[in-house]
């Protein structure tokens, strides 16, 4: 069902690029999916504290990508802080990576709607079935980081995304890794672009949690993200070489390294 949601990212994305208001074709679009209440849901973005939901994934399993190569680029939200004073609204500070090239960058999130799954899923054998959980939910909104102008090779990211979370019976929200362990599970997933500082430069750019928005081709797994073996050389072989016993040790030093305390 969370599948169904990226179709109306992938419409609310070109939309973006005509100036339509965000916060009404999302709402609009939910209200007519046949995974989600019809009516307009009474939680608030204010009501909550979101934050967790975008650092909680270990950033071994974050990937994303940009241009029309599939290079590698990986995110890191380093803090996500409520905004007190602009309910829905979060401040960012994070590192991006493509190659070598790191850069700071410091931006908002703002959530523009919530809505609540009809059907609740309780996970493998059901485990989450007696567990007392109020429902889950998805929420939707805008994103907008801004890399450190003084750093080579900065931009911007904007676009929009759409992150899973869940209530347990005393209200409290957390990440919605219910279905963690199933065929293609995803959360936190990001649409959008990147524009260079320098040069009229504008490139497709989308990350996630366990998989890759409208990867198209280039993912190739089945129940996992696998890239496919023509882009490997853009950053991806570190991923291919864990499947294999030989390059495994290797390549899990690669992945989990923390190229952000650079």
């Amino acid at each position: 069902m969370k599948n169904a949601l990226l179709t109306v990212l992938l419409t609310i994305s070109y939309f973006l690029t005509f100036g339509q208001t965000l916060t009404q074709n999302i709402n609009n679009r939910l209200l007519q999916d046949v995974d989600f209440t019809a009516r307009a849901f009474s939680l608030s973005p204010g009501d909550f504290d979101f934050s967790p939901l975008f650092t909680k994934t270990d950033n071994s399993v974050i990937y994303g990508f940009i241009g029309d190569n599939y290079q590698r680029i990986r995110i890191k939200l380093l803090t996500v802080t409520k905004n007190r004073s602009l309910p829905g609204s979060y401040l960012i500070d994070g590192k991006s990576m493509v190659k070598n090239n790191i850069c700071e960058f410091t931006g908002t999130i703002t959530i523009s709607g919530i809505r609540k799954y009809k059907i609740m899923s309780y996970g493998v054998d059901e485990t989450y079935k007696n567990k007392g959980i109020k429902g889950q939910y998805v929420i939707l909104g805008n994103y907008n980081f801004i890399e450190n102008k003084a750093q080579p090779y900065s931009g911007t990211f904007r676009g929009v995304f759409q992150s899973n979370f869940y209530l347990d019976k005393s209200g409290k929200v957390h990440y919605d890794d219910i279905d963690e362990t199933s065929d293609g599970y995803i959360n936190n997933q990001f649409i959008g672009r990147w524009i260079a500082d320098k040069g009229n430069v504008i490139k497709r750019c989308n990350w996630g949690d366990f998989r890759i928005p409208f990867s198209g081709h280039f993912d190739i797994g089945a129940g996992d993200f696998s890239p496919d073996d023509q882009y490997l050389k853009f950053g991806w072989q570190s991923v291919r070489d864990l499947m294999n016993p030989k390059t495994a040790e290797k390549a899990k030093q690669i992945e989990e390294a923390k190229w952000w305390e650079q």
